[in-house]
């Protein structure tokens, strides 16, 4: 029988992982969390072994688990795992989307359009930036349902979950660094990709479908890639002033 309080703590616990309040290599500590969610041991230790089989956590014995970490090296390897499944599944979209899956992603890009050409006029991106990221998954996962392939929409869901753990505190960091008209720029480009990909779809043209999100998928996986590089130089420089200082201290 499934245990109720298990549910709970898995929920918690996801939440906080997803939201940033546990970052990467954070340590998840089965008693405190236990306490602060108000179970016992037993269901956090599950919520955590479910936790890890999806990807997001890491259990060592003798350690304990944290939340997972990633180099650039196995973050390379899972973005190429999503390049291939993402990119197969476009070409199974533009083959098997119904009229009503067609509707939803048109009104996801509708959607990000809109918030697109909003954020390029506003200082403040960040209230307006939440909700394009929302269509943006909204887009993505109603093509992965059109593509009619449920075990594969599962494992891409999962692969957005990692990436977005992992990759996401890095990135923000040096991504804050870029000048407004970079921001703007990038974001219109990447809507153009979501155009071409849902222009495809429509046209049922399968191979179309297919290039047009494997050059999206690898424009995102080339721009990750940089901005955990330029993050991780940043925070070697930083170390290594406050190392210097700690000499002259």
């Amino acid at each position: 029988m499934k245990n109720v309080n298990s549910d709970v703590a898995y929920d918690f616990i996801r939440k906080g992982i997803l939201a940033g309040e546990f970052s990467p290599g954070h340590p998840l500590m089965t008693n405190e969390l236990a306490k602060v969610i108000g179970v016992s041991r037993t269901p956090v230790r599950d919520a955590l072994r479910q936790l890890e089989a999806d990807g997001l956590v890491v259990i060592r014995p003798r350690v304990g688990a944290s939340v997972r970490t990633m180099d650039l090296s196995e973050f390379r390897q899972i973005c190429g795992v999503r390049l291939a499944l993402e990119s197969y599944a476009a070409g199974l979209a533009a083959e098997n989307r119904s009229e009503a899956e067609l509707v939803e992603m048109r009104l996801a890009l509708e959607n990000m359009r809109r918030l697109t050409e909003k954020i390029v006029g506003v200082e403040n991106e960040q209230p307006l930036l939440t909700e394009l990221v929302r269509e943006d998954v909204r887009f993505h996962v109603a093509l992965m349902t059109a593509a009619k392939n449920d075990l594969m929409k599962k494992e891409i869901l999962r692969l957005h979950l990692i990436n977005r753990v992992v990759s996401a505190p890095m990135p923000s960091e040096a991504n804050a660094r870029l000048e407004k008209s970079e921001r703007d720029q990038r974001r219109r480009a990447v809507l153009s990709e979501h155009q071409a990909i849902f222009d495809a779809v429509v046209q049922g043209e399968s191979q179309l479908a297919k290039a047009a999100m494997e050059r999206h998928i690898q424009d995102i996986i080339d721009h990750s890639i940089l901005m955990m590089g330029q993050a991780a130089n940043a925070m070697v420089t930083r170390e290594l002033t406050e190392e210097e200082l700690s000499y002259t201290a």
